[in-house]
């Protein structure tokens, strides 16, 4: 491995990660009654989501809330948390695959939302599933570069127009099996908001410090799974197959530079219980030190990484090494460490 694949930080640290839950819960049983008579025809059984992706339900946001708002409540959330003042925020991205429009930026919604500086840089930064680990290190690399105080990475999803897109259109009498499976990945999506705020580890001996981590890609595998806001088509066992031998060759190569054989809690891209048991089990660690949030959160996208860390964050003491390990598709993939 050669360039920044592998990289370290001397002196960011995570000073808060916030979680912003989308109110509304929908239960895998209520999407399968509605694709019932679907089922029926094809002879299929209900019950994948849940027993397959051990996915039992997954939140969606009420129609008058943007993506935009759900990013801005985590990332208000984590500057009150990490006691910051916006005004002292130099950096904003935006990590969302969900967007409204192509133009402008959402960054600049959450940023006037927020309050934020005329002085703090704002973009939006998307590499699908992985898009928050981007922008931490990019933030991370600024912050140390001395070019900034404090950075703010933010994150809001929102399934409801896809999984509403997704249900009606496998209602149609000419759905076949092979459209079924195609969107199944689509009804295991959730939505939620999520926010981390960075600043130097000198200063603030509180926080938990960013230690580096390794990056690969794999993008011969770019067609396996190609979305928008109202289709998202996936071949699931090829995307399994490519993103777990993807990971085992990522973690090679931090092994090279990091000891991460025997940590005290792994956090990964929630995805459904097949992905979960797949990653621990070739990576072998331990699956007890592996938290979820998948069967009542779904698949969150970039969201899912914080948002795990922010909901487990209480049980995580001081001094611990916490791995966060991400897939997006495309294929890229990243392991980081943080010093809890």
């Amino acid at each position: 491995m050669s360039g920044n694949a592998i990289y370290r930080f001397a002196d960011t640290a995570v000073l808060s990660v916030s979680a912003a839950d989308a109110p509304i819960v929908v239960t895998s049983a209520e999407l399968d009654e509605q694709l019932m008579s679907t089922y029926e025809r094809l002879d299929l059984r209900p019950g994948m989501l849940e027993g397959l992706a051990g996915i039992v339900e997954r939140r969606w946001w009420p129609q008058d809330v943007t993506f935009a708002d759900a990013a801005a409540m985590a990332g208000a959330k984590a500057l009150a948390e990490a006691g910051i003042d916006p005004s002292a925020v130099g950096l904003l991205i935006d990590t969302s695959v969900c967007r409204d429009h192509l133009e402008p930026s959402a960054a600049v919604d959450v940023h006037e939302q927020l309050g934020l500086g005329t002085a703090c840089l704002n973009f939006d930064l998307a590499n699908a599933c992985l898009g928050f680990v981007n922008g931490m290190q990019l933030a991370s690399m600024m912050i140390d570069s001395g070019q900034i105080e404090y950075a703010l990475i933010v994150d809001g999803e929102g399934s409801r127009r896809t999984q509403l897109a997704t249900v009606a259109r496998l209602q149609g009498p000419d759905t076949t099996k092979e459209d079924v499976f195609e969107n199944f990945a689509s009804l295991t999506l959730g939505s939620g908001g999520a926010a981390m705020v960075l600043g130097r580890a000198s200063t603030h001996p509180e926080g938990h410090r960013f230690v580096g981590g390794v990056g690969r890609a794999a993008t011969a595998h770019n067609k396996l799974c190609i979305g928008d806001l109202d289709v998202m088509r996936t071949d699931s066992r090829g995307l399994l197959e490519a993103g777990v031998t993807l990971a085992v060759d990522t973690w090679r190569d931090a092994a090279e530079v990091f000891d991460w054989s025997d940590l005290d809690a792994y956090v990964i891209h929630q995805v459904s219980k097949v992905h979960t048991a797949a990653i621990t089990s070739s990576l072998h660690i331990d699956p007890a030190r592996t938290p979820v949030i998948f069967p009542t959160r779904g698949n969150i996208g970039p969201a899912s990484i914080p948002f795990t860390l922010a909901q487990h964050a209480a049980s995580f003491e001081a001094g611990q090494r916490i791995a966060c390990m991400g897939i997006g598709s495309g294929l890229n993939s990243a392991v980081i460490e943080i010093a809890w």
